[in-house]
């Protein structure tokens, strides 16, 4: 069942968006600024060619995180005073969701590289197998099973 929700209530939860927004995206830029200069720290083309293929999604994908968790701001400008805010924050909920699989990716991505040159592949496997199932569960599964327990409790 679907309500309208005030002018109030819209602005108050665009402004829990973008708090959570302040949280996660200094941590985004700051895994995108310390990929972008891994390159140019060292001979990067010497590295094997599976090496180079997991820096670059891990790249990419923070690259992706940045743009997708940046664009409910633009969104806003763009359309500020226009009357959609209930739209824009649709939008915005969706793209940080995205931009949030984004980043689990390049941490991922990141993780199993660094423990690839520190460790080797079995242990680099391992760990980021381990480390994705924990980000999965708490930020994505997690809530999506409580969020099933509660519209069970009130059917």
């Amino acid at each position: 069942m679907s309500r309208t929700r005030s002018e109030k209530e819209l602005d108050q939860e665009y402004s829990e968006l973008l708090s959570e927004l302040r949280v996660i995206l200094p941590g985004i830029q700051l895994l995108a600024g310390f990929l972008l200069i891994a390159p140019f720290s060292f001979d990067f083309r010497a590295a094997p060619a599976s090496q180079r293929l997991v820096y670059f999604v891990a790249f990419v994908a923070a690259v992706a995180a940045s743009a997708l968790t940046i664009a409910p701001s633009s969104q806003h400008r763009i359309r500020w005073r226009e009357g959609d805010k209930e739209a824009l924050l649709q939008a915005a909920n969706y793209l940080t969701i995205a931009g949030s699989v984004a980043l689990a990716i390049s941490m991922a991505a990141s993780v199993f590289l660094v423990g690839q040159l520190v460790y080797g592949n079995f242990t680099a496997a391992v760990v980021m197998a381990v480390l994705s199932v924990v980000m999965a569960w708490w930020w994505f599964l997690q809530p999506l099973v409580r969020r099933r327990n509660d519209n069970r409790r009130r059917q």
